[in-house]
């Protein structure tokens, strides 16, 4: 399921950034609840919510997405 494998990134890139949800949630502009809801994959983020996210983890769109899609393949 591509929300699984999204939120794993997520969660994997966050920690690797050494923040916690609410210091990832402040510098996305994102509320913790909603980082902790895209991390166990309930939520599905907007293009903007995931620009946001990029910006933070100091990635870009296609980058993220190739790691959300190797998750997925495996």
């Amino acid at each position: 399921m591509i929300n699984k494998s999204f939120a794993n990134v997520l969660r994997r890139l966050r920690k690797e950034k050494q923040l916690s949800q609410e210091q990832f949630g402040f510098q996305a502009d994102l509320h913790r609840t909603y980082v902790s809801q895209l991390e166990r994959g309930l939520k599905s983020p907007s293009l903007t919510t995931l620009h946001k996210i990029t910006l933070v983890l100091d990635t870009n769109l296609t980058e993220l997405m190739s790691l959300v899609e190797q998750e997925n393949d495996a």
